[in-house]
């Protein structure tokens, strides 16, 4: 398990479960509820390069980031520091 402290969005925390480059599971600490559990539902099984691509850079209202753009900076964290270690 691996968590990524956000910035700049309602929600504190992402958890990541990855395997194999694919998310198994998610889960967002705090935010709007039910955006983020459907985020969940869209990205868990996908492979983590897919949705960096999709999520990457999406703004919420006047900020420069949101919970999809925290998600895909944490798995880029991720493949940086955690996959190129390995």
């Amino acid at each position: 398990m691996y968590r990524y402290y956000t910035k700049g969005v309602c929600s504190k925390s992402i958890l990541l479960n990855i395997e194999d480059d694919i998310l198994l599971d998610v889960v967002f600490e705090g935010g709007c509820e039910g955006s983020l559990i459907a985020i969940k539902h869209l990205v868990e099984g996908k492979h983590i390069d897919e949705i960096i691509d999709t999520f990457e850079y999406i703004p919420c209202g006047n900020k420069d980031t949101s919970c999809p753009d925290q998600l895909a900076k944490a798995l880029k964290i991720y493949k940086e520091h955690v996959l190129e270690a390995n």
